[in-house]
């Protein structure tokens, strides 16, 4: 594999080639409308097919129809248009049906969407919350290995700095996945036991004997139980062994906090950081282990306070919890962020640093 220096949206659009999707469809929105052109581009010349929707409700549909017959496929959205789709992708998960969904947000105001749902029923989604643009490539090829294993929608949560940054990366080798059997390829039709992949499960109702819904909808929960405990929840931790401040921040903003708490490091300043890339499975025991050598866990996020309660969950009390982030967004709401700064992030952990240890 050779380096290539490429925007982040061609990069992704690429990764999801190099993986097998060879669907993919969505509606125009900034910054998820660049990884949309370049699957446009992209896809033909593989013998894919890329979708440019009526709306986000068709896209999840053709995205829906397309993984029914075993094709790896994908859609997408800020979260805005997410939003739109959240009843389809509830209903695909409960048809255990593998998809990659990226969401290209204007900020982490989605981080509730993405690791609650925000559909019907009893479900989730395994998320991950990459921090540049190489570890994109690496984690959109990750989630096309995790969706097709549990049979379950997989979300990419980046944002528009990723979309836009460039850097120089390296796209993997391609590969080609086999069509899985319980795929609607046709080959069962007419034959009085034709496949069939629905919301509802794959039991038929014939001669009057109907079916119990109980029975599907256990079998999903069982599926999610399994999912949840063998996927293994991913973090980096950065100088947390003597940390008295052990910041967590996931995805672009992690990168500012990391050079913050390096300038502190360099200083005498005795701070870390751990960064969720799994944002669920959320690694609780990564936050946990940095709280038990730490006074006060902070938390940076680009909302007005989400993913702190995960975090808060993970410490139960060992460290105090100290929110330092907040909505910081331009003028069009992108999540450009003014208080994405370094200096001004090392002067909130710096106040942390000088104050005195409280617990609650």
């Amino acid at each position: 594999m050779t380096y290539r220096l490429m925007e982040g949206s061609e990069a992704i659009a690429e990764a999801m080639v190099a993986a097998g999707c060879r669907f993919f469809a969505g509606y125009p929105m900034t910054p998820f409308t660049e990884v949309l052109e370049h699957m446009a581009r992209r896809l033909p010349q593989v013998d894919g097919v890329c979708m440019n929707a009526e709306s986000e409700i068709e896209a999840v549909g053709m995205a829906w129809g397309a993984a029914a017959t075993g094709t790896l496929a994908a859609t997408g959205s800020t979260g805005q248009g997410l939003s739109l789709m959240q009843e389809a992708l509830a209903e695909i998960t409960l048809a255990r049906l593998p998809l990659v969904v990226l969401n290209m947000a204007r900020g982490q105001g989605d981080y509730y969407q993405a690791t609650r749902g925000g559909g019907h029923g009893d479900y989730r989604h395994v998320v991950l919350a990459p921090m540049d643009v190489a570890e994109a490539i690496t984690l959109i090829g990750l989630a096309f290995e995790l969706t097709v294993a549990w049979r379950n929608p997989v979300v990419v949560m980046a944002d528009y700095y990723l979309a836009h940054t460039t850097q120089s990366v390296r796209i993997p080798v391609p590969v080609s996945p086999d069509t899985p059997p319980w795929a609607l390829d046709g080959s069962s039709g007419g034959s009085g036991d034709a496949k069939l992949i629905s919301f509802l499960g794959e039991a038929k109702q014939r001669h009057g004997a109907g079916y119990d819904l109980s029975d599907h909808y256990g079998a999903c929960a069982a599926a999610t139980k399994a999912m949840i405990e063998g996927v293994t929840p991913l973090a980096e931790a950065y100088h947390t062994d003597d940390a008295e401040v052990v910041v967590v921040a996931f995805g672009t903003p992690a990168r500012y906090v990391l050079a913050a708490v390096r300038q502190l490091r360099a200083e005498g300043a005795r701070v870390g950081l751990v960064r969720p890339v799994t944002l669920f499975p959320f690694p609780s025991a990564a936050v946990a282990a940095a709280a038990a050598g730490s006074r006060t866990i902070a938390v940076y996020e680009n909302n007005q306070g989400q993913m702190i309660d995960d975090v808060r969950l993970a410490v139960l009390g060992a460290a105090e919890v100290a929110f330092i982030g907040g909505l910081s967004v331009d003028s069009s709401g992108f999540g450009i962020a003014p208080d994405l700064d370094v200096a001004v992030l090392r002067s909130r952990i710096e106040s942390l640093l000088q104050q005195p240890a409280s617990r609650g």
